[in-house]
């Protein structure tokens, strides 16, 4: 058995792999679909009373409360935030 990872963390890991970048980007898309679901719960928001109010499809909007499908755009999500009374932020750091 090897060591080479002991006393690494996950993180590290998954660098090596190159899977990090993958990961991270998914662990975006679980948290703003999330943060979306939970604001629209917040204001009483039906999937259809969003989308009406979004000017896109029902589709569209499940494709983005979706948290495991990446194919979300940026003006989708400056929409949301915008409709929920948010500001989209994005850094790079």
């Amino acid at each position: 058995m090897k060591k080479q990872h002991i006393g690494s963390n996950f993180d590290d890991f998954l660098a090596e792999e190159g899977l990090l970048t993958e990961a991270e980007a998914v662990a975006v898309k679980r948290v703003l679909a999330y943060q979306i679901e939970q604001l629209m719960v917040t204001q009483n928001l039906s999937k259809t009373a969003m989308a009406q109010r979004m000017n896109t499809s029902r589709a569209a909007l499940n494709r983005l409360l979706d948290p495991a499908n990446p194919s979300v755009t940026l003006q989708t999500l400056e929409r949301a935030a915008s409709v929920l009374g948010k500001r989209l932020q994005i850094e790079l750091v």
